[in-house]
């Protein structure tokens, strides 16, 4: 069966997106929809030499609604800064957060969800892999806005891939 499916939860994923995308419930955006998830996943195995393994599958959907939380409060925050602020009023910086993850699906999803939440992004994992530049657009304490993306965000990503 995996080798008709090999990633059968991406396939599922894949199909559901393209019906999204498209806007439209019909038989034939179905077909598509179906096509899609059997072929990207297949097409795309090889490159996948090892699976990622999620430990804690449960773990992930709390993930996802701090994340959106998350996502919600910076946005109110950045467009506070942008509206009522003025540009040199800012204390934007880069800082360095030192990384205990060690698979890279775990470091993808932090560098990912550093860059989703407005006011952060990540900007360059170091080449031994072992720490994230991350520039913040507001932080007069860079010792605690590593805490925090340590705390909130790669202590749960431990959890759910390692």
């Amino acid at each position: 069966m995996t080798r008709l499916f090999p990633h059968p939860i991406l396939s599922v994923v894949i199909a559901i997106v393209w019906i999204l995308l498209v806007n439209e419930i019909t038989a034939g955006q179905i077909v598509i929809g179906i096509f899609l998830g059997w072929a990207i996943p297949k097409l795309t195995s090889p490159y996948w030499p090892d699976r990622p393994r999620i430990r804690r599958p449960g773990a992930v959907i709390a993930y996802m609604g701090i994340v959106l939380w998350d996502i919600v409060v910076s946005n109110i925050q950045v467009a506070y800064w942008v509206l009522f602020r003025r540009g040199n009023s800012l204390r934007s910086r880069f800082v360095t957060v030192p990384l205990d993850l060690t698979t890279a699906e775990a470091i993808t999803a932090l560098a990912g969800t550093i860059t989703m939440t407005p006011g952060t992004v990540s900007a360059d994992l170091s080449a031994d892999g072992r720490s994230l530049l991350v520039h913040c657009l507001e932080t007069d304490d860079p010792d605690a806005t590593v805490a925090q993306i340590k705390d909130r965000y790669e202590r749960r990503l431990k959890e759910i891939f390692e």
